[in-house]
Formats: C-alpha cells, structure tokens, sequence
C-alpha cells in the first residue's frame, strides 16, 4: 500500500509541473487550471493513473520536441501534426494507424513533422503498452553473408527478427523491412510497408556522373520510433515520430560511417582521388561531394531536405524565439554540431546546458 501511494505520488508530481505550465502556454484561465488538476488527483487516487485530454497531448508532444537536447530542428516545435491512436488495441491497428503516419509524413516529399502515439504502459506492474521493435519505421535490412555484411550493418539484429518471424527480404542492400510490432504481451507480428508508400531517392552528383554508378538511395523520411515519450509522468511506449532529415544525417553517417555503409572509399574511387595517403584528405573531399550528392538528389526529386548550415541557422532563431519567451534552451552538443564542418556553425562555439526538461523522448535503453 505505501509503494503504491509512493509511485501516485511521484505521477502527480510530475502531472501537476506539466498541467501548469501546458495550460499556461494555451493560454487557460487559473480556474480551469485548477479544476484539471483536481480532476487529475481523484484519477490518480481512484485508478492510480488519468488520461490526456487530446489537447493536452497534441501540446505535451510538441513541448517534448522542444524539449529534445538532441535536435537541430526545434525551430519547427509548433508545427508537428499528432494522430492519437490511443485506441488501437490490435497489431493490425497500429499497423494501419502507421501506414497513415508513413502516407501523411511523406505528403509526396513535401515532409510534415508528425508524431502517432499509442496507448500508454498503465502504470507499475501493468501490461505493457504498444510497443515496435524497429527503431525506425522506414529503415533497411542487413544480411550477414560468407562475403562480408549487405544492406545495413545497423540493422542486422532487427532483419534476423524479421526473418525469424517468416520474412523473407531479396537480399539487396537497400531492402526496407517490415515493421515489427507487438500490442501487450502478446507475440510480435511483422507487417510489410505498402511500397506506395515509402518514398525512395537515387542519390546523383550534379557534377560527378559516376557516383550513380554506386547505385545509392534513401527513403524520404527519418521516422524514430525506439523512443518513448513522456507527458506528466505518463509513459507513451510506442509514440513514433519524424521531421525531415538533415543532409549530414544521411550523407556524412548513414553512408559514410564505417559501421554503417562505408562508401568513402568508394566515393574516393569513382571521384580519383588518391587514398594512399590520409594527408592527402581523400576522406574529408569524399565526404563533401557525397553531401553534396544527397542534398542534389533529394531536391531534384523534390523532397523536402535541409543542409547543415541552414540547420543552425534556423537553430539561431529558434534560440531568440526561446529568450523572448523566458525559456532557456538547452541542448546536448555533441549531438548539435553537424559532423561535417561543424566550425563553420555558431553552435560549435556555443554551450549549452544538457539538463533534461520534461516533456521528453527518452531512448528506451534509458528506462
């Protein structure tokens, strides 16, 4: 009995500080304040959890977004679309409800920030909420072969999940998986994505006509969703969610890191340049041309992208929005500066404070 009213009281704690400052920010009178807090704790009390009204969801997802240390991209906080799929009880509903987020998200390249929450874990010691094992919901599969890794190193584990659950990929390197998702305790079911919707660009250099020789591609939309989110203390297990990618994302790690598809080297090759010797720099001109090739690709093909230094200039003003609200902003660093000339962005000589605001995505390796 004492933990129980130990865990009610740590829910309220953080659902008092959220109702606050939410309802403030929507501009609520003090009374209607109250009277939800009021509410709250006769729900907590009598359930030993509440619920979210929808428009304090939409609102605690977008102040999470605001909140995200990690991003680059918070300027963009107020525009974030949310689909409560709080009711879906099945895998096939979540699946449904994730083809729409996929459908909507993409708008034909013209990308919307959106975020799909689900039903969320309903406290201590109960049954677990939705939750996907993807850590995106558009990603590609990776292969161990007798000749080394095909398609995504980062996606060996997930793939051999699919695979156990009887799907069958074509062994490309760019194969999208299907989303694996799993309601309560029950089994996880695997669902393929209707390949209408998954959006997919061929990287070309406008300059370099043999980088097309590498036969590289990448979906439009970078959809996270091995993050929970929490709003007031409530735990959305499954709550998966997207901007638009910026260029370095795909151009200087997705391809270029050596644990990821490492085309460096191959770059360098159809490029000419001598790779004998690291002072020769064939690294770091491989590396430019290669983002210079995605973020050409990607507006050619008109899907929304941004390049680094747009990015930190649009985190700039999104710092001046937070100082004339009274709010500080707060970041993590390492994850701020782009990792491709990262000097060149005020942010590398910026600090910042990396305290954790609530409401937030949390990684779920961080429960």
């Amino acid at each position: 009995m004492k933990e129980m009213q130990e865990v009610q009281d740590q829910l309220l704690d953080k659902a008092v500080p959220f109702i606050r400052e939410c309802y403030a920010e929507l501009g609520k009178s003090e009374s209607e304040m109250e009277a939800r807090i009021a509410e709250i704790t006769r729900s907590i009390g009598y359930k030993g959890t509440y619920e979210h009204t929808l428009q304090e969801l939409e609102h605690g997802a977008k102040m999470a977004w605001r909140n995200s240390n990690r991003c680059i991209g918070r300027l963009f906080w107020e525009t974030l679309t949310v689909q409560d799929a709080r009711h879906a009880t099945t895998e096939d509903e979540m699946a449904q409800a994730l083809f729409r987020h996929i459908e909507t998200a993409t708008n034909d390249g013209k990308i919307r920030p959106m975020i799909t929450v689900f039903s969320p874990v309903q406290g201590a010691g109960a049954a677990p909420g939705a939750f996907i094992h993807n850590a995106q919901l558009i990603r590609y599969a990776g292969y161990e072969t007798e000749d080394g890794i095909v398609g995504d190193p980062a996606s060996l584990q997930i793939t051999a999940m699919c695979q156990s659950l009887g799907w069958l990929g074509a062994g490309t390197p760019f194969d999208v998986l299907p989303l694996v998702l799993q309601m309560g305790n029950n089994a996880p079911k695997f669902y393929e994505i209707p390949s209408g919707l998954v959006k997919e660009v061929a990287i070309t250099h406008p300059d370099i006509a043999a980088m097309a020789d590498l036969r590289l591609q990448w979906y439009a939309v970078p959809i996270v969703s091995n993050m929970y989110l929490e709003i007031g203390g409530i735990h959305y297990s499954a709550a998966p969610f997207n901007g638009w990618y910026m260029g370095t994302e795909i151009g200087a790690r997705n391809f270029a890191d050596e644990a990821r598809y490492n085309m460096l080297p191959r770059v360098a090759e159809v490029m000419g340049l001598d790779t004998r010797r690291d002072a020769s720099l064939w690294k770091d001109r491989a590396l430019v041309e290669l983002n210079v090739a995605v973020l050409h690709s990607f507006q050619q093909q008109g899907v929304a992208i941004v390049d680094h230094h747009t990015a930190a200039r649009q985190f700039k003003r999104f710092e001046e929005k937070e100082e004339k609200a009274s709010r500080e902003v707060t970041g993590d660093w390492t994850w701020l500066i782009p990792p491709l000339s990262p000097a060149t962005t005020h942010i590398f000589h910026q600090h910042y404070s990396n305290e954790v605001k609530l409401p937030n995505f949390f990684y779920r390796d961080e429960e």
